[in-house]
């Protein structure tokens, strides 16, 4: 038995039954049944009892039970994992997230490494089919350091084992090859690896970082798993797809005798297609469910533990015989209707295995089934029921007296108390209360301790509720019983410091740039150009007339990637040698300065004035926050407290929150408005909908209730006599929380002593509105919220002028959106419906049409008649559309048919399921903001992507597929949706005029300005810094294309090497390529080199460097401040070799001996130039 837990466990062998019990357990029948258990007491009996085996393979009945069960088990077992059920149903997606498949594999991991276990399940999991564990064992790669690999081989089993080729490793399930390196991102492993072969030798494995492609730490061998849970290899692939055609012709002939042609024409054009997808694409993403055309043995979850040394716990039996029933009936329905209409073959109806079928399989094992309650009828007979007298220990809800009058009692009668606290320090301070209050309770992490009657022990560890054994007189007390539901906190997230631009890895052929000195062209790609034997890298931009301009590829720094709000817009390109560029440059060089100037004014005018300093937070502040249901994230702790901070100084606060939906921005406006009110102030809260205004109000109302805090609302759902009242009120100052819409704007609404305004969604207000909304802010603290994300480079350049806060990291409750991408098929309509509506949950139908929207809606309600179904759109009238959300929010209809209207604001977390109708005709920010509508609670949700069927999407889908392919797991589709959606956020945050400057020199360029433009009115920026360096070397500067092959890549590379400052970041990038792609030629290393020239020539203002073989020239910034007087000094440094002119521009001229090998020839002159920058500090030294 494991002893690592004894203070627990042991006085469970007191039970009388406790021997009875493991006998049976180990006899020929092997079924114990006991009742009587209540929630976290079932683990303590199962870990009780089950402690001689290996392998505990928990079962129970739905996935919210599951993930509870497993936070339970990490008490008793370090090793448990949660093994999730297949979804079957939407098999037919052409795509879906690798999410779940990731949490399967890793416990397959667990058990072909052969440790002790323990697997957290449901049901419904048992009961689909795998493949046997054979063939995962087969399916592993190991690769040691020292041993035999090849490239080629190694790339072919990776497609077999479902991994996929990229040139870059970015997300699980991906590997990818470049000379000699392998990288490959197991899905089973935080990090990926990188494999480094020289020959077939494996020279070196080493983990590295997804964000910086660098290694962490060195391995010495490593094992790769499957990335998906149909392996097939070549013969197995063949044999099913026979099969499979074999049935299809059965079928489609049954079809056409019983007058069914269309069911048969699409059965048969479905196999085609797969046949084709995967013959000629090579794409397996949907065969799961054919998995008994590939394979003729599989097995169960139950089979992969049978031959090990196994007991099997069942969590409340009857629970669970619902399930199972529930999860066949859904399943074999919509199967057999889909097999009727000629969607499926039918060999796809059987990848459930029968809820009897899995019966028998347990039947054969070790199990131990735990209930509260005697059941009845459960189809695996128990010969053994005991019953133990168990019971949960009652909540304290935060009454520290309560708890300690308990304790005196349990002390009094002899009772064993363990109190459980999920960190070490709580415990520890747990304990000192205790002996505060007078008992001795003493804190220990020695878990071989066993408790004496009389003893109150604090213990590290974590238990969901605690239960107590009053005939043993035992009471486990966990923290939660203690201080209400408590959320562990998560370990800090590490921070990516020093993150260049890294927009240039998405420059494609044909984008528009933007260069400083030139103007908007088009980028037509890198060309090697030789000259005088030298070869370098030149960036082609083509501009209006047929003009072709070739920039050196070390000068990237001066060209920006050309973004603007309206992707669709085509922006008028530049002309060379004409001055229309440097207008445009210097009309919006004043029009920024004119914005850094308000801004800059607005502050210090706002630092001057006095504010109200609100007290510091009460007892009652903490306990409201404690309320909060969820987990807070990082970001939203330090978007309170900085909101807390201001408030509490006497300055006047002006802060934005900005975060993505359903970031928690609201919970920040609750703190703050409670923290306000405790003061005696009163809060206007300001919202741009009704629909919000009601939304807020009940969310407010639902925090506030333990409180005395009246909080109203104005808007149009209230009557008038309603809203006389509330005025009257809040003239009077008993209401302390007012919600409403622009209603608070008008001047009938007056405060008593208002002392917090928050304002949500501020770019939604009109401009009369704003302008009121700005009068009030003069004397009270403002606190603005909004979801347009604000873009980073203008954050920084907005920092110290206004205060932000930004949410950049997803609550951890929130679970990953399942997206599937498939045709249009009702059948799949349907199913998504029910399937939703069955688990209580609502759907959002997104239709873009409002000519017959009313059509669709009738259609789906056609499809789903048990289901409510109404429609939305904007032309509706305004009451008539509230009237609708309202309904809708709650809960009166189940599914709303819409126009992308759904996508403003609202937030109702008991939609779950999003169907998007003809899905490739929007552009990707907008599914973006649509898909985030769905999702935001703890539940998994679904968001299908439907797109038509077309007679030429042979050619179209691929591309297609992959487009939403990136989509599915926020992945790099959204960077660019995110653009479009931040350079919006700019232009609201800098106003309206702004914008067309914005467009004008595109949006890179224009933060570029801004930023210096800020610098130079705080006097943080002398400004001689307009000039810009070249370099131009007879040297070979260039990155080979057999060194880095993928051209965007290059380009990354390339500008990453121009942005270069100091010696230190050039180790680090020589480092970094040494790492990624290999031992770094010499005309990298030149690269690298003459761009760290190019920083130490700006230094001392040098324009331009020419350097031909015996001869390099500077030219000098005419304007530099060199002290004349030194210029000799600087000359006798080099007697006859160096010269100064001062003749038009002034500029040095080196002459010196050629050397006459070309290799030592580049070496010499980067040599000599570095050693002349350095010396001509003296011209600028006092």
């Amino acid at each position: 038995m494991d002893r690592s837990v004894n203070t627990i466990l042991a006085p469970l062998r007191e039970l009388g039954e406790y021997e009875d019990i493991l006998r049976q357990l180990n006899t020929q029948q092997r079924k114990v049944s006991v009742s009587g258990c209540v929630d976290s007491q079932k683990l303590h009996m199962i870990y009780g009892l089950s402690g001689d085996y290996d392998v505990k393979l928990i079962v129970t009945y739905s996935d919210m039970k599951a993930k509870e069960l497993l936070d339970d088990c990490k008490l008793y077992c370090k090793e448990s994992y949660y093994f999730p059920a297949k979804d079957l149903i939407f098999y037919q997606a052409d795509i879906h997230g690798n999410q779940l498949t990731k949490e399967r594999v890793a416990v397959l991991r667990k058990l072909l490494e052969g440790e002790p276990i323990t697997i957290v399940t449901t049901f419904s999991a048992l009961m689909a089919h795998q493949l046997p564990l054979s063939v995962w064992k087969e399916n592993v790669i190991e690769i040691a350091q020292g041993g035999i690999a090849e490239e080629a081989a190694i790339a072919r089993k990776l497609v077999e084992m479902g991994y996929e080729k990229n040139y870059q490793v970015e997300s699980p399930g991906q590997f990818s090859i470049r000379g000699g390196i392998v990288d490959i991102f197991d899905l089973t492993r935080e990090n990926p690896v990188r494999i480094e072969l020289w020959g077939d030798e494996v020279e070196s494995i080493r983990s590295f970082d997804i964000e910086s492609q660098r290694s962490i730490e060195n391995m010495t061998q490593v094992s790769i798993y499957p990335a998906t849970e149909l392996i097939l290899s070549k013969k197995a692939l063949e044999d099913g797809l026979a099969r499979m055609e074999k049935d299809c012709k059965k079928s489609a002939a049954f079809f056409r005798e019983e007058t069914k042609p269309e069911e048969a024409r699409r059965l048969e054009q479905s196999v085609a297609e797969l046949k084709e997808q995967v013959t000629q694409f090579q794409s397996f993403v949907n065969l799961e469910s054919y998995i008994g055309y590939f394979y003729e043995e599989t097995q169960s979850l139950v089979d992969f533990v049978a031959g090990r040394k196994l007991c099997i716990c069942l969590d409340e039996p009857a629970r669970i015989e619902e399930h199972a029933n529930a999860v066949e009936l859904e399943f074999r329905e919509s199967m057999s209707t889909r097999a009727q209409k000629g969607y499926i073959l039918p060999g796809q109806m059987d990848v459930l295995y029968g809820a009897k079928e899995i019966y028998a399989r347990l039947e054969k094992n070790r199990l131990l089934a735990l209930s509260t309650m005697e059941y009845k009828g459960f189809p695996v007979k128990f010969a053994n029921r005991y019953t133990v007298n168990a019971r949960n220990v009652s909540s304290y809800n935060n009454s520290f007296p309560e708890l300690v009058k308990d304790l005196n009692h349990y002390k009094k009668n002899g009772y064993r108390v363990l109190l459980v606290s999920a960190s070490a320090t709580r415990a520890k301070r747990l304990a000192t209360d205790l002996m505060d209050e007078g008992l001795n309770a003493f804190y220990s992490d020695n878990s071989q301790r066993e408790l004496q009657p009389g003893e109150i022990m604090t213990f590290y560890g974590n238990v969901l509720k605690g239960f107590e054994y009053p005939m043993l007189k035992f009471v486990v007390i966990s923290e939660s019983d203690i201080f209400g539901k408590q959320n562990r906190k998560k370990k800090k997230k590490k921070v990516y410091e020093g993150q260049k631009i890294r927009d240039f890895s998405d420059l494609k052929i044909g984008d528009y740039v933007v260069h400083e000195n030139h103007g908007l062209g088009i980028y037509k790609g890198i060309e090697k150009v030789e000259v005088d034997k030298v070869v370098k890298d030149y960036i082609k931009i083509e501009y209006r007339d047929g003009g072709n301009l070739y920039i050196l590829a070390t000068g990237l720094d001066v060209i920006q990637k050309y973004a603007s709000a309206d992707a669709a817009k085509r922006p008028k390109l530049n002309k060379l040698g004409t001055q229309e560029w440097t207008k445009t440059k210097s009309r919006v060089k004043s029009a920024v300065n004119e914005v850094a100037k308000d801004l800059v004014e607005l502050y210090a005018l706002r630092q001057e004035k006095q504010g109200f300093a609100f007290g510091h937070d009460t007892v009652w502040q903490q306990e409201f926050e404690e309320m909060f249901p969820f987990e807070e994230t990082q970001d939203q702790l330090l978007a309170i407290e900085a909101t807390k901070a201001d408030m509490e100084s006497n300055r006047i606060m002006d802060r934005l929150v900005c975060g993505d939906v359903g970031y928690g921005k609201t919970e920040i406006a609750i703190r703050a408005a409670f923290k306000a009110v405790q003061d005696g102030k009163q809060v206007a809260f300001l919202v741009p909908t009704t629909i919000l205004a009601q939304q807020h109000y009940n969310t407010f109302v639902q925090r506030m209730k333990d409180f005395p805090v009246r909080v109203d609302m104005l808007s149009r759902f209230r009557t008038a006599g309603e809203q006389k009242k509330t005025l009257e009120d809040l003239k009077k100052g008993l209401v302390d929380i007012v919600i409403g819409t622009h209603r608070l704007l008008s001047s009938d609404v007056k405060y008593k002593d208002l002392g917090l305004l928050i304002v949500d969604e501020e770019q939604r207000f009109g401009v009369r509105h704003k302008e009121k909304i700005k009068q009030v802010k003069d004397t009270v603290d403002v606190l603005t919220l909004t979801a347009t994300p604000i873009p980073r480079t203008l954050h920084m350049s907005l920092v110290g002028i206004r205060d932000m806060s930004v949410l950049e990291e997803a609550p951890s409750e929130r679970q990953p959106i399942q997206t599937y991408v498939m045709e249009y098929n009702e059948e799949m309509v349907r199913e998504a419906i029910v399937r939703e509506l069955s688990r209580q949950g609502q759907v959002y139908y997104v239709y873009n049409r409002i000519n017959n929207i009313a059509e669709i809606t009738d259609r789906i309600q056609a499809l789903v008649p048990e289901a409510t179904v109404a429609y939305a759109h904007g032309q509706m009238k305004e009451h008539e559309l509230e009237k609708i959300m309202f309904g809708f929010i709650n809960g009166e209809i189940d599914v709303l048919v819409s126009t992308t209207i759904i996508e403003t604001g609202l937030d109702i977390s008991n939609v779950n399921t999003m169907i998007i109708h003809d899905s490739d005709n929007m552009g990707l920010s907008q599914l973006y903001q649509l898909r985030g509508r769905v999702g935001r609670s703890n539940r998994t949700s679904y968001a299908f992507l439907m797109y038509k069927r077309d007679k030429m999407l042979k050619e179209v889908a691929e591309k297609r597929l992959q487009a939403i392919k990136e989509f599915t797991d926020l992945g790099s589709g959204f960077k660019i949706a995110m653009r479009d959606l931040e350079i919006r956020g700019a232009g609201n945050l800098l106003g309206e005029r702004q914008h067309g400057h914005m467009e004008a020199v595109g949006y890179d360029l224009y933060c570029k300005m801004l930023n210096e433009a800020v610098k130079t009115l705080k006097g943080t920026k002398k400004l001689a810094e307009d000039f810009n360096t070249y370099v131009d070397m007879d040297v070979d500067a260039f990155i080979p294309p057999s060194y880095i092959v993928n051209e965007a890549q290059k380009l990354d590379i390339y500008k990453r090497i121009a942005s270069l400052e100091n010696e230190a970041e050039c180790e680090d990038m020589k480092a970094e390529l040494l790492d990624r792609f290999g031992s770094v030629p010499k005309s990298v290393d030149n690269l690298i080199r003459i761009s760290l020239v190019r920083v130490q020539a700006h230094e001392r203002y040098v324009t331009e460097i020419k350097g031909k073989v015996g001869c390099i020239t500077f030219y000098m910034e005419p304007y530099a401040p060199v002290h004349v007087e030194k210029l000799p000094g600087l000359l006798d440094k080099y007697p006859k070799t160096l010269q100064f002119s001062a003749k038009g521009t002034p500029n040095f001229v080196l002459k010196y001996k050629k050397y006459g090998l070309v290799e030592k020839e580049a070496d010499l002159m980067i040599s000599l130039t570095q050693r002349i920058l350095k010396d001509m500090a003296v011209l600028y030294t006092e």
